[in-house]
């Protein structure tokens, strides 16, 4: 079993007793359901740098990455430095995030707050919604065919935009969905872990116009990105470069003056 698949096992036992506890009817009372979500997308589109500053504590990779700076002085120094968007770890079992995090981040910034989690029911859907999400991820490896179109679509009726995460050509062949407003190519190899861009030059091509095209993974530096922008990229998710540092959030604003 990869570690995607032991993650997934313990995410469908975690989100059952959620629902047990809260079920949709109160999470449709919160206040998320009456905010109007701000567009990563749009922001994406027009900006020159395309950066998702990721808040991040741990992964099953690389173990701690860092676990002493705040959230709030993570997401308001990444807002302050100009980024598209913010990417919040909600998984708590191996990332050390949660729910809260994402609510604590909304409470703090109004730049666009993508939901990263390993989605496998509509549930974390509506939870995204209630908890200030502007955005969720959905990841190809770990869903079929009908739990992507259903997912994007929930997403969609809810007011939230879909990022949809592929790995390789086959993923991406049933992931050109309607319902999805931006494609995510992960240069991260699930099973080995390696990392590599020439998945995203590889993909680059085949990803419609429709869809903002964004790179995610082992992207450390302005060639890189700038690179990328050839192949079409507008966006760039970054989480280890910046949460590696005492200051994620000047770390975030150097390397965008920079590009």
């Amino acid at each position: 079993m990869t570690i995607l698949d032991h993650i997934i096992q313990n995410k469908i036992k975690e989100v059952e007793a959620k629902k047990a506890l809260f079920p949709i009817s109160i999470l449709e009372t919160s206040l998320g359901f009456e905010r109007t979500g701000a567009s990563l997308a749009r922001a994406l589109q027009n900006s020159k740098s395309g950066i998702i500053a990721e808040h991040k504590r741990r992964s099953p990779s690389k173990s701690v990455i860092n676990d002493q700076v705040l959230l709030p002085e993570v997401v308001l120094g990444y807002e302050s430095a100009g980024v598209c968007g913010i990417s919040v770890l909600t998984d708590t079992n191996y990332f050390g995030g949660s729910l809260d995090d994402l609510s604590l981040a909304r409470k703090c910034v109004a730049t666009p707050l993508l939901r990263k989690e390993f989605i496998i029911d509509t549930y974390q859907i509506f939870e995204a919604k209630a908890y200030g999400a502007d955005a969720i991820l959905l990841i190809a490896a770990a869903l079929s065919d009908s739990q992507l179109k259903t997912f994007s679509e929930t997403a969609k009726q809810l007011g939230l935009e879909v990022l949809l995460e592929v790995h390789n050509k086959e993923e991406l062949d049933r992931s050109l969905l309607p319902s999805v407003d931006m494609l995510g190519v992960n240069n991260r190899n699930l099973k080995t872990f390696q990392v590599s861009t020439d998945i995203s030059k590889e993909l680059s091509e085949k990803i419609p116009d429709d869809f903002v095209k964004i790179s995610e993974s082992g992207i450390s530096d302005r060639d890189t990105i700038h690179t990328l922008q050839t192949y079409g990229y507008k966006g760039f998710l970054i989480g280890e470069t910046f949460m590696k540092t005492k200051n994620p959030g000047a770390s975030a604003k150097k390397f965008i003056d920079r590009l």
